[in-house]
Parts: structure tokens; sequence; C-alpha cells
């Protein structure tokens, strides 16, 4: 029995839904911890594109208990819609449970967040606009709505009084917008509560009951660890704690209840939105990359911005997390190319740095040191064992596992479930990787 945390090890869109999907075979119950509708998950199964942004990938298992966490915040009008994606394509959708107590994003979320982005103009975070910064804002000020609150009109009514009040005066008198109706958004949230209320359920409970069962138990984090709004490239950062010991807060666990904390990477590294990325690349190659990756955002379709590996913020990544292990991804996309980079250290203001800066001026001067390694120039698509791969792709994975100084356990060459390689299964599996210097 094994529990244990995936987090993304860049900045987001690592492929950790492929990878939790992977894993959740293994699980008895899979918890999103944190993070909202910002989210994005790309699931191919038997060729069928199912993407997610609240609903664990494990729901794709009948026997799997998927949990949405207290430190989650969710839009009941987009998880209806998952909902009903998944039940038209035949998806068992029982084992959904969410917890009473994780906030709600509103509707004055939303257009608030859409406002705050377009008014700061050329200073703009690069938010999706679907309302998470200022639900998680409310749910600090302790003004938030809570799942709890949709199943019961007088309380909701109680709730909404004051922060409805609030949002109306900034949404007209601050960015010149109509306010909302009251009774409108009671109305349309109560029924949503409706719809939702089967799968309500007390959060710790739920996780602390499986844990006494000696379930094993895979908590998932969103975004990537540096989006994390207090260890990421802040202000360019999401608003939660994507990295593990955010697990424990979202989901309500002490850490002696984590037993491994695995980290997705992809054999590239992208980034989405605004913010400094040293080793972004440009022209045709940036283009080749994004192509071939598909790099493309599930949320907004946002065409993602693609550079080299990072070591240097993987390293960071892995004390941050406390990796154990890590899943490569997407290693097919570098397939055609004749050589690959890889950044190793900074150079900052001419001083060569090994650690990542935490001040965000000072990482937007860092400029790349590059070791160049030979590519392989032949397709790993239909590899399924790690001696099929081409001795430079092994080697590559070798000199990444090396350089963030943890093992690799997982290789994914595809979208699809079988276009992966499994060194060790980091559920059932002893606590060690195969696949190291």
């Amino acid at each position: 029995m094994a529990n244990v945390v995936v987090i993304g090890a860049q900045w987001g869109d690592e492929g950790k839904g492929k990878i939790t999907d992977l894993l959740s075979r293994s699980a008895d119950v899979v918890v999103r911890y944190q993070g909202g509708v910002n989210a994005g998950h790309t699931i191919v199964v038997d060729g069928q594109v199912l993407k997610l942004h609240l609903i664990p990938s494990g729901i794709l298992y009948p026997e799997t208990i998927c949990l949405i966490g207290s430190g989650t915040v969710i839009d009941p009008k987009v998880m209806l819609k998952e909902l009903d994606m998944l039940q038209a394509n035949g998806i068992d959708i029982s084992g959904l449970k969410l917890a009473s107590t994780a906030h709600v994003t509103m509707p004055y979320h939303r257009l608030l967040d859409e406002a705050m982005e377009a008014q700061r103009g050329d200073r703009r975070i690069g938010t999706t606009g679907r309302g998470i910064g200022p639900t998680y804002a409310d749910k600090a000020q302790r003004n938030g709505i809570r799942v709890l609150d949709l199943l019961d009109a007088q309380r909701l009514k109680e709730r909404l009084i004051e922060p409805l009040e609030d949002k109306n005066l900034l949404l007209q008198k601050i960015y010149n917008q109509p306010p909302l109706d009251p009774n409108q958004v009671i109305e349309e949230y109560l029924s949503y509560g409706k719809r939702l209320a089967p799968h309500v359920v007390d959060c710790t409970q739920t996780i602390h009951q499986a844990a006494r069962n000696r379930k094993n138990i895979l908590f998932e984090g969103a975004q990537g660890t540096l989006l994390d709004l207090d260890h990421g490239t802040y202000p360019f950062v999401t608003s939660s704690n994507p990295v593990s010991g955010g697990a424990c807060i979202g989901a309500g666990v002490g850490p002696t209840l984590i037993d491994r904390v695995i980290g997705v990477a992809k054999a590239y590294t992208t980034r989405v939105g605004e913010g400094p990325f040293p080793t972004e690349l440009e022209g045709s190659l940036n283009d080749q990359l994004c192509d071939r990756g598909g790099e493309f955002g599930t949320t907004t379709g946002r065409r993602r911005r693609c550079g080299w590996f990072d070591g240097v913020i993987g390293r960071y990544a892995v004390e941050v997390n406390g990796l154990d292990c890590l899943a490569i991804t997407k290693l097919d996309v570098l397939d055609e190319l004749d050589e690959i980079q890889v950044c190793v250290a900074y150079k900052l203001d001419g001083e060569v740095i090994e650690h990542f800066p935490s001040n965000a001026e000072d990482f937007a001067r860092c400029e790349p040191i590059y070791k160049t390694l030979p590519g392989w120039q032949c397709s790993t698509e239909d590899c399924r064992k790690l001696e099929e791969l081409p001795a430079t792709a092994m080697a590559y994975l070798r000199f990444l596992a090396d350089l963030m100084e943890v093992p690799i356990a997982i290789v994914s060459l595809g979208a699809s479930r079988d276009q992966t390689i499994v060194v060790e299964d980091p559920i059932h599996g002893p606590k060690r990787a195969l696949l190291s210097a």
C-alpha cells in the first residue's frame, strides 16, 4: 500500500493527466487537492479524447473513488458539463465525490477576473479568466461561498447578501459592468447544488476512512511547481499551492500519510501565459516543438511557449516537492532533432548560478547555460521497453536523471495509454526507480 502525490515539475501542462490516469489503475482513491477549472487534463483512451478540468482522470476506472478536495475551487456549471460529457461517453460517475467545504466560483468571480486582467494592460499576469484568483481571494477574506451553502436556500441567501452587494458595486463603479441579479444568481446556484448533492461528502472523513482501510490513495495536483503561489515565479503564478505540501492542506491529511512524491516533467519545457522563461525558443524550432507536441492549452486553447529542458528549475522542483522519482513525458516530440540542448545553469549579471532565483526580476535577467547532447533522429513512439529506445535517447534520459539527482520511473512517448514505458510502478513498486545516471 502506498499513498502517492503527483505534481508538475515545471510550469504546468507537463502531461500529469496521462500519468495520473496510468497510476489510477493501481489507486483506490484519487484526490484532486487544489486549483480550479483553470487546470486541464487531456486523456486519450482507445483513440477517444477526453478533456477534464475539475474531475480527476481516475473517474475512467469504475472501482476508483474520485474526490475533489477542500483545497479546490469548483465552478459547478463547468463541473456539471463535465459530468454530462462523461455520462454521454458511457462513463460511470457514481464514484465521484465532492468536498462539502470546497469553495465555489461564482459568476462575479469570473467577471472580476476578466475585468482586472484587462485593466492591467501590459502588466497582465496571463490568467485564464475563469475566476480562480478572485475565488481564492474571497476564501482568504472569509467571504466565500462553499459547496455546502448551495444545498440550503436560506443559508445561500444569507451568505450571498454581503459579497454580492460588494461585487456589484465593484462591477458598476470600477469596471463599468452591469450588476448581477441576486435572485437569479441564487436560483441558478441552488439548481446546481441540487444536482451535485448526491456527490457531496465530508472530505477529511472520506480520505481517512480509506487510509484506515489501507487503500491506495493518489493525490493529484493541478498546474505546476513554478506556478505555486508561494514558491513559483510570483506574480506570474496561480492562486493556490500545486507543490506536494499543498496535498496535505487541500486534502486535510498530515504529511506522515504521504509515502511518495512523483514529479512529471516534459522532455523539454513549456509555459503558457506571461512571465520570464529563460530557455524559451523562437522561430521555427519553437514552432516545431509546439506543433509536434500539440502545445495548446486544454482550458484556453492558447498556444504554449516552448523551450529547452531547464535543469535549474528541475532541481528546484525536486527540492521543494521532495521528489522520489520522475515521469518524463513527450520524449517523442524530440525525435526529429539532430541535437538537443539542456540548461544546466544560469548566468546572472555575469555570475554563474545553479539555483533558482526567488526574485522575478532577477529570474527575467537569467541567461541559460546549455549542454548540447546528440539527438536520435528516429521514432520512439512504438518503444515499450527501455532497451527498445535508441542509445542516444537513453543517454538523454540518464543525463536528465543525473542533472536533477532523482531517478526516472516512467517515460511517456505519446498521448495514448499504451505509449508508455513503466520502469517502476510508483504505487506498488519498491521505493526506488531503475533509470538513473
